[in-house]
């Protein structure tokens, strides 16, 4: 039976204060012990705007030694999804030791190539991106494209051979965007990412990361995805659910509404959280009294 592992993409925010974590915080805090209690995986997004240092990778999984399942996805920094031309062997060695503590620990889920919508199915690209997984070939590997022109058995054939995972992602379906999918390309796990559907500001100049991902997913957006992850379970050894909708919280309010619709768990809220979403403080007594569905109707 496939294990899913549910979180959000990153865990650092200062709108997540009050909302997701507690305004007043006693001696000791630390975001990713507070998330280990109700979530088992986070994306490490700073690894994306700066490569990885050791000795910070060594305490992030400091942080974690009381969740022995609690994993880390880790985003691939943006010279070699972005750039893509101005970078050496040296930051190829250079992100390798950086997430090092997370490997030897057994707690690295995977290494996140994440491209922009931009970055289309052509000849080049395809061959830019052999060459990418074959430096990082050691390490399990999940990518994300968005563009609809890499919807093709072709290239998913070339994904199974270099042993990557696809990621299925949901996002605002506009111009040639890949559509919400449960593709499996390889056996060991499978990998989803939820951006939200913020049309309004998704493609539009000026609007910051906040304004971009401000989406709460409905009752009926999840239970399609949740569909979807089963599906991906049934084919999968593991199953990575990332949050992205983040602004004020959102992310982790939907990530555990999914994580009971997929296991049936009765859940424990953050007071914080439960304060900011309706939803989930008018269901908050059902859960306790043992519902098994976090949107029953019974």
């Amino acid at each position: 039976m496939s294990r899913y592992y549910i979180g959000t993409a990153g865990w650092s925010y200062k709108d997540w204060e009050g909302v997701v974590y507690p305004a007043k915080k006693g001696a000791g805090f630390h975001a990713l012990y507070f998330l280990g209690q109700y979530i088992n995986i986070v994306e490490i997004n700073s690894t994306f705007y700066r490569p990885p240092v050791m000795r910070i990778s060594l305490s992030w999984v400091k942080k974690v030694e009381g969740f022995p399942g609690f994993l880390f996805a880790v985003k691939l920094h943006q010279v070699f999804t972005h750039n893509r031309k101005d970078f050496s062997q040296k930051d190829v060695d250079e992100f390798k030791l950086g997430i090092e503590p997370l490997v030897s620990s057994g707690r690295l889920a995977a290494i996140l190539l994440q491209f922009p919508w931009s970055f289309a199915n052509t000849v080049s690209n395809m061959n830019y991106l052999t060459s990418l997984f074959q430096s990082f070939s050691k390490y399990p590997l999940a990518l994300e494209v968005r563009h609809g022109s890499w919807v093709d058995e072709r290239f998913f054939a070339v994904l199974t051979e270099h042993k990557v995972c696809f990621v299925n992602i949901d996002q605002p379906l506009i111009n040639n965007s890949i559509e919400p999918s449960s593709i499996v390309t390889v056996p060991e796990f499978s990998y989803v990412r939820l951006h939200g559907r913020n049309y309004k500001d998704w493609f539009r100049e000026g609007a910051g990361r906040d304004a971009r991902y401000n989406y709460l997913y409905s009752k009926g957006e999840l239970e399609d995805w949740v569909e979807r992850i089963k599906n991906l379970g049934k084919k999968s050894e593991k199953v990575f659910v990332i949050t992205n909708n983040h602004y004020r919280g959102q992310a982790m309010a939907n990530a555990l509404q999914i994580r009971n619709m997929l296991t049936g768990e009765k859940l424990e809220i953050p007071d914080t959280l439960l304060k900011e979403f309706p939803v989930l403080k008018q269901l908050i007594d059902e859960i306790k009294k043992g519902q098994l569905d976090l949107f029953s109707d019974e």
